[in-house]
């Protein structure tokens, strides 16, 4: 990693000299930093790791505006383009770049392979699957991050104690995003323990997910969203559908229950991104190298409930359930992008 050059003063020593800072002793608050942050899609769950990442920076002395200046770009969900975004980070030749989401942490990882940049991602459920890490963890190159891997089991759970008659359980996702190929499989795997059966509709833009959603609301008791970046980008369409058949859909973080979907057994995507951004805080220092740090994860899911939600399709919600929630919303914020 590459910083700006310090000159020693005349009075202290002998001659010119000129200091890489590579791995201050004081972690200088002169020493300044230019990251890149390459973002796949637009909606609040990645907005919420890259504000969260942002902050995990500035609690390790990291701060935007002081010393450190953010490059951020949106693939807009396009993989071709997040390629060319991570592409250009290393022709800057950047500190450090943040890539939010598998297919932009996959194209960052491709782009810095013969470089030094080191690059931290989060928001990927499977950091093994997408070939950035080792079964045990161990990173795949200059590469660490966070996983949002999904607590299905106790999301599998939470819709049978909400939902005690229900057999089928829908799910939309892209074939393309290695995470939630990953997670379908898991559902499959698990599903059974708890006498559902999945059904899937796979996907390959957001063009084909209101089709989709209206085939699958005629099959199923319930959906359940993932965080597949393309589904969640058009959780709106979802939940039209799923609320014309009367059948609710469970989320896979607060956002999305926010939004409208009955309850979550999920993650705070802005406490992922802080503990990433102190990750990268870490590497920028020089404390650490990111091709020893392990993926990390967020220790315990959070239930999130929306009472509206459930009001609005005849669930009812215990007094005992609600006070286990993280959080309980009593109203429907619905995204008017």
């Amino acid at each position: 990693m590459k910083k700006k050059i310090m000159m020693m003063s005349l009075s202290m020593i002998l001659g010119l000299s000129l200091i890489g800072c590579g791995t201050s002793d004081s972690g200088s608050s002169d020493t300044d930093y230019t990251i890149g942050i390459s973002q796949f899609a637009e909606h609040p769950s990645l907005d919420n790791c890259r504000e969260g990442f942002l902050k995990g920076l500035e609690e390790e002395g990291i701060v935007e505006g002081e010393n450190l200046t953010v490059e951020y770009d949106n693939a807009q969900a396009d993989i071709s383009q997040a390629s060319i975004i991570s592409d250009n980070y290393v022709s800057e030749n950047v500190s450090l770049i943040c890539a939010i989401a598998t297919p932009s942490a996959m194209s960052a990882y491709n782009s810095t392979m013969n470089t030094e940049i080191p690059v931290v991602y989060t928001a990927i459920s499977d950091p093994v699957e997408a070939q950035l890490a080792d079964a045990d963890g161990t990173p795949a190159g200059n590469i660490t991050g966070t996983s949002d891997e999904l607590p299905v089991k106790e999301q599998l759970e939470m819709i049978r104690e909400l939902l005690p008659e229900a057999e089928k359980i829908g799910i939309i996702y892209n074939t393309s995003e290695t995470n939630s190929v990953s997670t379908i499989a898991t559902y499959e795997e698990l599903a059974g323990d708890y006498g559902f059966e999945i059904v899937s509709k796979g996907i390959n833009t957001t063009g084909d997910v209101e089709m989709a959603a209206a085939d699958l609301v005629t099959e199923v008791d319930c959906i359940s969203n993932l965080t597949d970046n393309t589904v969640v980008s058009a959780l709106q369409t979802v939940l039209d559908q799923a609320n014309k058949a009367g059948i609710p859909v469970f989320g896979s973080e607060v956002e999305q229950v926010k939004s409208g979907c009955v309850a979550s057994m999920g993650i705070d995507y802005y406490e992922l991104g802080k503990q990433t951004g102190k990750m990268a805080a870490k590497i920028l220092k020089g404390e650490a190298k990111a091709s020893e740090m392990n993926f990390e994860t967020i220790s315990e899911p959070s239930l999130y409930i929306n009472t509206e939600a459930a009001k609005n399709l005849g669930i009812e919600i215990s007094d005992d359930f609600k006070s286990g929630a993280a959080e309980v919303f009593d109203s429907i914020v619905v995204d008017e992008e």
